[in-house]
């Protein structure tokens, strides 16, 4: 895409690393600044392979979506508990916080996106069955990961961009029509995870 205020980082391009605990591989979409063990945001989408304690990330939120898997039960050291059955639900908690994974029936493969505590993010699930306009203005980012099925984008600058499933568009400065490519009147709605982070 060539609209500078538009990016799209395709699944494909995403990079293998090991969690910080070494429990497993994450591969990341992209963190803020790119290099750096001290990052501003970052995205990435984990394959859990066993049930076991998350790494340590304090001074981050953290947003979690399950994306393939027959679920997750997070338990937190405030003892909250949570459980993600579904492609789609979702969970956002401290990385600070002691969290213990376990998995219900199975590996999992879940989105993160981890944003640090000097900025503020404005996080949903939009289950899309009409085209939505989605918008980062005032030095605002705006992320969007589509679930389930291809997605289309139309900027405000007159651009156009198909989204696979897990790829990533990050909007900055402008606004775009987001739509599913292929709506039908007897499709469920679509989920597409859609968060704002601004300063």
């Amino acid at each position: 895409m060539t609209d500078a205020r538009i990016k799209i980082i395709r699944r494909a391009s995403f990079t293998a690393t090991p969690w910080k605990n070494g429990g497993g591989i994450t591969h990341e979409a992209i963190r803020v600044p790119p290099t750096g063990d001290v990052f501003l945001w970052r995205v990435s989408v984990a394959q859990i392979d066993s049930s076991g304690p998350f790494s340590d990330f304090s001074g981050y939120d953290r947003k979690m979506v399950l994306l393939q898997g027959r679920g997750i039960a997070l338990e937190f050291g405030s003892g909250d508990k949570c459980a993600l059955r579904n492609m789609g639900d979702w969970a956002e908690f401290d990385g600070a916080m002691s969290t213990r994974c376990e998995l219900l029936d199975g590996p999992c493969v879940d989105f993160n996106l981890m944003v640090s505590k000097s900025l503020r993010t404005a996080a949903r699930i939009e289950r899309l069955s009409e085209p939505t306009r989605v918008a980062a203005i005032h030095g605002e980012t705006t992320l969007i990961f589509g679930i389930l099925e291809p997605l289309s984008l139309d900027s405000s600058a007159g651009e156009f961009a198909r989204l696979e499933p897990w790829d990533l568009a990050i909007l900055t400065d402008c606004s775009a029509l987001l739509s599913r490519m292929a709506p039908g009147v007897e499709s469920a709605p679509s989920a597409v995870f859609i968060a704002t982070i601004s300063p």
